[in-house]
């Protein structure tokens, strides 16, 4: 089904959903979601939004005339996105709807971006590219990859983030798998499974000591998220048992190494595939958020707060069950309420929707931000706090595909 352009029935839609929300007793949290304009072209997809030092930034890959595709990037000022700058361009890159590529800017000035390059070997053969800017995104170093196992394997579904001086990234890794796609590997000494890895980048754009394994097996496709705490970064992934349960868990960085793998909630999803939906999360302080699709029944959206930097978690809230497609978002906006953005699946395709939550369920009206559809092509919406608003960004998977983006001032 082709791709809805946001319209006049997602706007009616979301004033149904409000009012009904209202009359229920949830008090309003947001106001009218705005379009911008938007600064990619026809032929963009795959959003991402990084938060940054306060101004967002938004990331995307831009079709190019020629063939193959330029990583873009604009920065969020004064209302409005400036204007659209390349990172880089390439015809050899591995293009995926749910492993896309990032621009994220990590400290004072310093920013960091990341592609994936195929490389001989088959399809899901291709290695993390990663380029560092000491001024703002203007310039940048030489590509390097944050591995050097040399396989001919994935390597993807990268977070980058700030840490440790400079820029940590962690990815999924695909060394022991021996390049097949299934990953089959069996037993709790993970043979052939896919891995969560992480390296530490320097400034300059060289690596800080060796790549470390975190965690030996982890599902094979779903992204990757992180957040810094006041104690330090945390990451968020889906793990895979040797029973095959795929379930959410979390790794906190001290200052010397990883912590052990620890569920956010047993969910108790055994399936034998990935389901290509990781989770997202969000920290402010001690105050951690994660957000995450599951199916142990039904489909379902849930949502957890920990209060100790993700040490532990509460039970979980539920957001949406049934006919929700997951690829889910999460912004705290205080230690005690977090925005949760999901895909709904509607009778005209699908529709992005956002809802306050706190530790004892909703705590705002449901709102639709914009048309959608499952397809693959519509990638995975994107969230992200805007000083006294939220910014949206989708993939329009129409004719030419097209990044949009939406504004909403929370009340």
């Amino acid at each position: 089904m082709t791709a809805l352009r946001p319209t006049l029935l997602a706007t009616c839609a979301l004033l149904v959903l409000s009012a009904c929300g209202e009359s229920a007793g949830t008090r309003a949290w947001l106001g009218e979601v705005r379009p911008l304009e938007s600064p990619a072209a026809p032929g963009s997809r795959y959003p991402h939004l990084a938060a940054g030092d306060g101004q967002p930034v938004m990331s995307w890959l831009q079709s190019l005339p020629q063939g193959g595709f330029a990583l873009q990037h604009a920065r969020w000022n004064d209302g409005a996105w400036g204007p659209a700058a390349t990172v880089t361009t390439g015809d050899d890159w591995f293009v995926n709807w749910a492993d896309f590529p990032s621009v994220v800017p990590v400290g004072a000035g310093v920013w960091a971006a990341h592609w994936l390059q195929q490389k001989p070997g088959g399809i899901y053969s291709y290695d993390v590219r990663i380029a560092v800017s000491a001024d703002g995104g203007t310039t940048w170093s030489v590509p390097m990859s944050p591995h050097d196992d040399g396989t001919a394997t994935e390597h993807g579904f990268v977070t980058l983030v700030g840490a440790a001086g400079g820029v940590l990234a962690v990815w999924l890794d695909g060394r022991h798998t021996g390049g097949g796609h299934d990953h089959a590997g069996t037993g709790s000494v993970a043979a052939g499974a896919m891995t969560l890895r992480s390296a530490v980048i320097a400034p300059d754009g060289r690596r800080l000591g060796a790549d470390e394994e975190i965690d030996p097996r982890v599902c094979d496709c779903c992204q990757t998220d992180a957040a810094l705490t006041a104690e330090g970064p945390i990451v968020a992934y889906r793990d895979r048992s040797g029973r095959e349960m795929r379930d959410i868990a979390v790794v906190r960085l001290g200052e010397r190494r990883w912590s052990e793998p620890a569920l956010v909630h047993e969910d108790d999803w055994k399936i034998d595939a990935c389901p290509v939906n990781g989770p997202a999360i969000d920290a402010q302080g001690r105050t951690v958020a994660v957000a995450w699709f599951t199916a142990p029944d039904v489909p379902r959206v849930r949502l957890a707060f920990s209060q100790d930097a993700g040490r532990s978690f509460g039970a979980p809230v539920e957001v949406a069950s049934g006919a929700v497609a997951g690829r889910v978002d999460v912004v705290l906006l205080d230690r005690d309420r977090a925005v949760v953005t999901w895909l709904q699946e509607a009778a005209d395709g699908a529709e992005i929707r956002a809802q306050p939550f706190d530790r004892n369920g909703p705590a705002g009206a449901p709102l639709v931000i914009a048309s959608s559809s499952v397809q693959r092509a519509s990638g995975f919406p994107q969230m992200v706090r805007a000083g006294g608003g939220l910014l949206f960004a989708w993939t329009d998977a129409g004719e030419p595909a097209q990044v949009r983006t939406a504004y909403a001032t929370l009340r």
